[in-house]
């Protein structure tokens, strides 16, 4: 029988962990146990462990803050588990994750999984209408745990397993921010490590709970993919350039129409007019709530402006930088 280690990194968010271990509780799936790293926290979860301590095997860690890849790398080596889960403070787990991840295991073996993310109806609307950008095929959101697509499947750490194994040939993280998840995702497949996404393996992700909290993660995501760039050179693809695009046809609209209307501002106006009609018809379709996909058009423009802008900002560093 399968035993899992879940691995909590953390920074300033209790009552976010609070929630995450509340539905950890709940697992059908019992050999597991939990760590938490505390990654230099001024405002700190160790109270909960005496809360949770009677209902889950519970592991505590504070540590100097490194940043989440070496926090995870903290909990990796600690952990007694065949295989490393890692979550993200903000998530909530269903009750069936674990055992329908042991489940595809014994069909379908894989050293590195992911599970997509879903929001719950009690989310905010702004909530709801950022994770429906986030898993959108008409964003870049639409890599995050879909079905169908090209090539080895990446994990992403809000929700990624690895076997024991993986982390000892690996070393786990390089990087500790700015792209760590996908530069190690990237070294596990090269590595040679079968990876596979785990459909019904999905997480209530909560994510942020404004727009303007949300810009500064997806411009932080666009610096990222630089930053990974920095190993991988290949990884910078079409999809990626997009968003920066997008983002300057967004400023170049206004700019042009002062200069008067031309065929190729009307054009300019109606892909925008068209994305929006998109955005809005696919998130009334997806979210069944109009006031949600409403807000879901204002969530996919800030994602590919802030994405666009964060990463020319990192590319124009580095070109300058040398």
């Amino acid at each position: 029988m399968r035993f899992y280690s879940i691995i909590i990194p953390v920074y300033n968010r209790p009552n976010e962990v609070d929630e995450l271990l509340g539905s950890l509780t709940e697992q059908t799936y019992k050999h597991f146990e939990v760590i938490i790293v505390e990654d230099g926290s001024t405002d700190k979860c160790d109270r909960l462990i005496e809360k949770y301590d009677s209902q889950l095997q519970l592991q505590y860690f504070y540590k100097p803050n490194t940043g989440q890849g070496f926090s995870r790398n903290f909990g990796f080596a600690r952990g007694k588990g065949g295989y490393l889960i890692v979550f993200d403070s903000d998530c909530l787990i269903p009750s069936h994750y674990l055992q329908t991840v042991n489940d595809f295991l014994d069909k379908e073996p894989l050293e590195a999984f992911g599970g997509p993310d879903r929001a719950m109806d009690n989310f905010t609307t702004v909530q709801r209408a950022i994770s429906y950008s986030m898993t959108s095929i008409f964003t870049t959101g639409g890599i995050r745990g879909g079905k169908k697509r090209l090539g080895a499947f990446h994990p992403r750490s809000f929700n990624m397993g690895i076997s024991k194994q993986v982390f000892e040939d690996t070393g786990g993280y390089i990087i500790t921010r700015m792209g760590e998840d996908i530069e190690f995702s990237i070294r596990i497949i090269e590595k040679g490590f079968k990876t596979g996404l785990i459909p019904n393996a999905f997480v209530y992700h909560k994510r942020r709970t404004s727009l303007g909290q949300f810009y500064k993660q997806l411009h932080f995501f666009g610096r990222a993919r630089i930053n990974v760039g920095r190993f991988y050179p290949k990884e910078i693809k079409p999809v990626h350039i997009f968003p920066l695009l997008f983002a300057l046809g967004i400023l170049a609209a206004p700019i042009s129409a002062l200069f008067g209307f031309t065929l190729l501002s009307y054009v300019g106006f109606a892909a925008y007019l068209g994305f929006t009609i998109l955005i809005l018809s696919d998130a009334v379709i997806k979210t069944k709530n109009v006031s949600v996909a409403l807000v879901s058009v204002a969530a996919a423009f800030t994602q590919l402006i802030a994405y666009g802008h964060g990463f020319f900002s990192e590319s124009w560093r580095r070109v300058t930088k040398g």
